[in-house]
């Protein structure tokens, strides 16, 4: 009882102290829930997100109907792009785009990144990366006639630079990996990794699906090819909401778009035979932009923007610390193990905890 009294005294504490407190009435409250503890699932709707949505319905589509694409509709992925790039990315514009599903990103930009290193046979990535990551590569080197490299994770941690450099070779075309591990929370050393696979003449496709938004990444800084992430986890994108991709500079010109569609091609409405790639960040786009699905990362790109992401890294921080101490005092001594790294450096936004009764 002791315990329990004084975690709940510094939760108080806590809360009275927090710089960014202010900010819960900007999201949108669910009838009966005291507590949401899967924000890296889904991410609660803002307020503003429900105002945005009604008016651009009434407005914006209702109002100027088809003249909407002209106006801003078509731009709106790049933009937004732009946005997120210098908001939680680091990256300069002309980089980073809206578009499609994390699986379809993954796959447009794997696929690119193998064409790019001709008479190279391998694809590393680790045993413990999201299924959708390793299907999608499986899918690639199926097609392409690659092998696939496994490099292996802790069970409370994730791919480090030493385990990357003994896998990695003269065969190595691209490297797969994810910034913070979707089961145990494990923050890579992204510059560290991407410095070993380059060394060794290899490409690397970072997935940020668990870190963009809350985790403060240098994409340019730290020399990274290609990178991709969803949206309605700490974007607040909300069910469905369209991914992202980032293909540095260097890349753009050389890039070899797997799915070429209308959109994509340098000069769309002039309806010409043949596919001609669009210059820049725009040749990865495939179909018709996600318009009501970006109005959502729109919103929370600003929110993050006003807030600053190394203030809510420090608060994600401070939360995950906060759930370690409670679990290590209520749940520990009743058989829980904490299967998360403890350093909070090496810590992503979440904590994973296991017992030989919980589900799978």
């Amino acid at each position: 009882m002791m315990k329990l009294d004084k975690l709940l005294t510094t939760a108080r504490e806590l809360d009275a102290g927090d710089p960014l407190g202010h900010f819960r009435n900007r999201f949108l409250e669910a009838d009966g829930v005291v507590s949401y503890l899967d924000g890296n699932s889904l991410g609660r709707p803002l307020r503003a997100t429900a105002e945005h949505l009604q008016g651009f319905v009434r407005g914006q589509w209702g109002g100027r109907l088809i003249r909407g694409w002209d106006e801003q509709w078509l731009e709106l992925p790049e933009r937004l792009g732009d946005e997120l790039g210098a908001v939680a990315l680091g990256a300069a514009a002309g980089q980073c785009i809206v578009a499609d599903s994390t699986t379809v990103l993954l796959y447009k930009l794997g696929r690119a990144a193998v064409a790019a290193r001709p008479g190279r046979s391998e694809i590393v990535l680790d045993a413990d990366n999201f299924p959708t990551d390793r299907y999608v590569m499986e899918g690639i080197a199926q097609e392409c006639g690659l092998t696939l490299r496994w490099v292996a994770a802790d069970y409370d941690g994730g791919v480090t630079p030493e385990a990357v450099a003994a896998a990695v070779g003269p065969q190595t075309a691209l490297a797969v990996f994810s910034h913070v591990a979707y089961r145990s929370g494990f923050l890579a050393d992204a510059a560290a990794v991407t410095a070993v696979v380059h060394d060794a003449g290899g490409l690397v496709l970072w997935d940020l699906c668990h870190s963009a938004g809350v985790v403060p990444a240098e994409l340019d800084a730290w020399g990274v090819d290609y990178a991709v992430g969803c949206s309605y986890k700490y974007l607040n994108g909300g069910p469905g909401a369209p991914a992202w991709a980032y293909v540095a500079h260097r890349h753009q010109e050389d890039f070899a778009q797997p799915i070429q569609g209308w959109l994509g091609s340098s000069d769309p409405f002039g309806m010409a035979q043949g596919y001609v790639p669009a210059p820049g960040i725009r040749r990865l786009v495939s179909g018709t932009p996600p318009v009501l699905g970006m109005l959502p990362i729109q919103d929370m790109v600003s929110l993050l923007a006003e807030a600053g992401l190394d203030a809510v890294r420090a608060k994600s921080v401070a939360l995950t610390e906060y759930a370690l101490t409670a679990v290590e005092a209520l749940l520990v001594p009743r058989g829980v193990v904490v299967a998360s790294p403890r350093p909070a450096e090496r810590r992503g936004s979440h904590i994973t905890i296991d017992h030989p009764s919980f589900k799978p």
